[in-house]
């Protein structure tokens, strides 16, 4: 009865870390370039389970002439519940929205748009750039976009983007990704689409259907541990009292 209270709530926990990162795809459904996040699960090792009572004079799994060694018989495996194994971002391109506005960058198959921050280079699917009075093209919070050189871009058409490996960089935050430790940056593949923005690949519709799902399987989760921990009380002051 512990194992099962710990399987109940382990599965509670898993799915609760899942809901939150729902919650924040649906609240990044409208952010230009978001990439959506997915909780990926793992099962803990399951216990193997071998069936008891058999070390008995006259062993029941001894039929003419058969017999297991005189050991228990496996009779199957318990499973210990599931746990967070990572939170991974998935790279799929959203859809493009038409503006009008030339400084609108849409990156059409892989890569990203090198942006300097003053935490260094840090790479974007957010094309919603402006153009300084001196000519350079910066993101919405002032920050330089940078050509394939590593200098600010002073012309739309120049714009260049790196880091083609997906698996290199790491969510920083809203449409902010950065390079892993010794990841370089390669020339990639896609191309510049201008007048449009990248939107958000999150769906609303498939965001809620994965959080009603999830709440089922909390929901069961949680009755599982309730179902424990009756049975748990009557053992000890029902059964015990015999």
């Amino acid at each position: 009865m512990w194992r099962g209270l710990y399987t109940g709530a382990a599965g509670m926990i898993t799915q609760e870390k899942r809901t939150a990162v729902i919650a924040n795809n649906l609240a990044n459904v409208n952010t230009t370039g978001y990439k959506r996040d997915r909780a990926l699960d793992e099962e803990f090792r399951p216990l193997l389970i071998r069936r008891i009572n058999d070390n008995v004079p006259i062993h029941v799994t001894d039929f003419k002439g058969f017999s297991l060694h005189r050991r228990p018989p496996v009779v199957g495996t318990l499973g210990l519940g599931a746990y967070t194994s990572e939170i991974a971002v998935d790279h799929a391109p959203g859809a493009f929205m038409a503006t009008g506005n030339p400084l609108d960058l849409g990156i059409s198959g892989n890569g990203f748009f090198v942006i300097d921050t003053p935490q260094g280079l840090r790479y974007t699917r957010n094309g919603n750039f402006y153009r300084m009075p001196n000519g350079d093209l910066v993101t919405s919070d002032g920050q330089a976009v940078l050509s394939r050189e590593g200098r600010p871009i002073n012309i739309p058409e120049d714009a260049e983007t790196k880091a083609e490996d997906r698996r290199a960089v790491l969510k920083q935050g809203g449409s902010l990704f950065y390079p892993q430790e010794g990841a370089e940056p390669r020339q990639a593949t896609g191309t510049i689409e201008q007048g449009v923005l990248e939107r958000s690949n999150a769906n609303v519709v498939s965001e809620m259907v994965d959080l009603i799902d999830n709440y089922r399987i909390y929901e069961a989760n949680s009755k599982a541990v309730t179902t424990q921990d009756t049975m748990l009380d009557h053992a000890v002051n029902e059964v015990g009292k015999l």
